[in-house]
């Protein structure tokens, strides 16, 4: 389904303007929508970062294609072409200004949503109907908490910070400015902390708390535990896809991206500006360094200096896994005439 811009449309050259590109074509074009290139059609902007899709800007039906500054084409392109330096980034740019318009910030406290006695609601934030905010807790300018979230004692939310529905802040937790936590994720609840007693297992209360830096984006159902002691810290910038799971007293350096289903046990510090696939699993009480890339489903055993690129489980690096995958495709083979040597000897 394609959703129009009901608030305005944009002409080519208006869109190169605010993003500093340069127009090739129809200036005057008219966009109303984004589509993907594959499916573009009249009134649509589309982009081209990943070659793989060069061959669909010669038959898109897009009006306009955002592409490299130094994107050549082999063949004529009837689609308006705004240059820029990096499409992708020019595109999330553009998204995230339309989505402004779109979604205005709300303001107000709806009549159904419950704030403890003293707790100040700054003029320009908005709680929604069944959201409860509690004692003690701190709401900071132009926060926007969704209808059925819960801000525990003690809470702090920061400046022009979103908490979608359903998400869940466990008491003395604390979360940066312009941050975006999606819907039933919970911040705050108990690691996963038992004493073995005899036959049974006694439970370690979790006194410490989470600190979340700023411009963080944690995903829908993804879970961020307390601390034992101390305090379990996610820095600044971080980006965490849907349920993940980060274990109690880890640390996540700034700018580290995290896809869906990530496991982190207890105790781990990850570095900054790490990119990890998804389900990545890393055992507990490891250090993984800085610029750190995992493949998607990597298993980590062990700690991990600072720019490796690792894959596999056990995790080893890209290179050895890609000759591991080379070799176990010949093994049907190698069997097969393994297995004709043996039966020759035994006649």
């Amino acid at each position: 389904m394609t959703i129009y811009f009901t608030v305005m449309k944009f002409t080519a050259n208006q869109i190169a303007a605010v993003t500093g590109g340069t127009v090739e074509g129809d200036g005057n074009v008219q966009i109303s929508t984004f589509a993907k290139i594959e499916e573009g059609h009249p009134g649509a902007l589309s982009f081209l970062a990943n070659p793989k899709y060069t061959e669909f800007i010669y038959s898109t039906g897009s009006s306009a294609v955002l592409v490299r500054r130094d994107f050549v084409a082999e063949h004529p392109v009837s689609a308006t072409l705004i240059r820029v330096d990096d499409p992708y980034a020019t595109l999330a740019h553009l998204l995230t200004e339309v989505s402004k318009m779109m979604n205005p910030a709300r303001r107000g406290v709806e009549p159904q949503a419950f704030v403890a006695e003293g707790v100040e609601i700054p003029e320009d934030a908005y709680v929604g109907a069944f959201a409860y905010i509690s004692k003690g807790a701190r709401i900071g300018a132009g926060a926007q908490i969704y209808p059925r979230a819960f801000v525990g004692e003690g809470v702090e939310v920061g400046d022009a910070t979103t908490l979608h529905p359903g998400v869940t802040i466990y008491a003395g937790c604390k979360v940066g400015k312009r941050c975006i936590i999606h819907a039933g994720a919970v911040i705050g609840a108990d690691g996963f902390g038992f004493a073995p007693v005899g036959e049974r297992y006694d439970k370690l209360p979790q006194i410490g708390n989470v600190i979340i830096g700023d411009d963080v984006e944690i995903g829908a159902n993804t879970t961020i535990d307390r601390a034992t002691m101390g305090s379990t810290r996610i820095g600044d910038g971080v980006k965490l896809d849907n349920l993940i799971q980060i274990a109690h007293n880890c640390t996540v350096g700034a700018n580290t991206v995290m896809a869906s289903q990530c496991g982190v046990a207890g105790s781990t510090h990850i570095g900054e500006h790490c990119m990890f696939g998804g389900q990545v699993g890393i055992a507990g009480h490891l250090n993984i360094g800085n610029n750190v890339q995992m493949g998607a489903q990597t298993g980590v055993p062990r700690s991990v200096p600072d720019g490796a690129r690792i894959m596999g489980t056990p995790a080893v690096d890209f290179g050895s896994y890609a000759r591991q995958c080379a070799a176990i495709k010949k093994l049907p083979d190698f069997m097969r005439r393994a297995e004709a040597v043996i039966n020759q000897d035994n006649k």
